[in-house]
């Protein structure tokens, strides 16, 4: 079974959220119900109670494991995977839990020397330049390189660091199966962390190229930073939509203080992205909302159409 913590932190993942990652429109707390033909949105979304509930095919109310469960046609485990991969939350490995004790620190000197002398495998240089055309100076910089596993699987490795360029994490990005193992093969985490990683703010050391008056983007996920760093601005990340932590809102709070910069955000066009917005709007009062093409749903997919257009 896994740890208490982390499936509490899963149930308390933002029931709308969730039901948008399953590709559900929630609009003014109502969705059409998936589970049955449903022509006038019958499903409902209470917000205060973090559940949802269909009052033409269901007796009770379910939150967001029992609605990934029977959306997706997943068992308990299966579903808690899945939740924790498309919200970036670290998750043990599934075994009988172990007696409660302190959490394995990061051993940074272990991975420090793969970020040396990085290096691209084949389906790490398609993703990063033929999927989604980044700059190489950019890779270079953010100290992208990859690795095999004993299965033979294709992983890209993303390095994290805080302002003062000591790692403090490392996030593995699945680049061959999928998560859901439709390709063949036991299933596979899209993310995986080694133990005690500390993946909160992407790109830290970017700040120390701050001048004063400059301009600074914050973007959701890995991805989104290289793409607004190719585009040629100076960018950080928050890990997800639906995880901004006391933490993250702390080193914010404190970047705001301390910065004669300009904030700017292309927030995701779904309402996780715009519930981003508008809570890092209250740590962040000047930050510049601006709005992606309709057919964009992300600053990634918008710099790839950019880059296609201009070739």
């Amino acid at each position: 079974m896994m740890d208490r913590f982390e499936l509490q932190r899963l149930r308390e993942l933002p029931i709308e959220a969730v039901a948008e990652r399953l590709g559900l429109r929630v609009e003014r707390h109502k969705s059409l119900c998936p589970f049955h033909e449903d022509s006038h949105p019958s499903m409902a979304y209470r917000v205060n109670k973090n559940t949802c509930r269909c009052f033409v095919c269901m007796t009770q109310s379910i939150g967001p494991i029992d609605l990934v469960m029977r959306h997706l046609g997943k068992d308990f485990k299966e579903a808690c995977r899945w939740l924790a991969d498309e919200h970036n939350i670290i998750l043990d490995e599934w075994k009988p839990a172990p007696p409660i004790k302190a959490q394995k620190p990061f051993d940074a000197s272990r991975y420090e020397r793969y970020f040396e002398r990085p290096w691209l495998n084949e389906e790490a240089r398609k993703f990063l330049f033929e999927e989604r055309r980044l700059d190489p100076r950019v890779v270079r910089w953010c100290r992208l390189t990859s690795w095999r596993d004993r299965q033979g699987v294709p992983w890209l490795q993303t390095p994290y660091y805080d302002r003062d360029g000591k790692l403090v994490g490392v996030q593995n990005r699945n680049l061959g199966k999928s998560p859901s193992g439709d390709l063949g093969g036991p299933p596979l985490p899209r993310f995986r962390f080694p133990a005690g990683s500390e993946c909160g703010i992407y790109n830290l050391p970017v700040l120390n190229l701050l001048k004063p008056g400059d301009e600074l983007y914050i973007t959701e996920g890995c991805s989104d930073c290289w793409a607004m760093l190719s585009a040629g601005h100076k960018a950080i990340a928050i890990p997800s939509a639906t995880l901004l932590t006391k933490k993250d809102v702390e080193q914010l709070s404190t970047f705001n203080f301390q910065l004669s910069t300009k904030f700017h955000m292309f927030p995701d066009r779904d309402a996780p992205g715009e519930r981003l917005f508008l809570q890092l709007q209250q740590v962040l009062p000047s930050l510049v909302h601006h709005q992606l093409p309709p057919d964009c749903k992300d600053f990634s997919d918008y710099f790839v159409k950019l880059k296609i257009v201009n070739c």
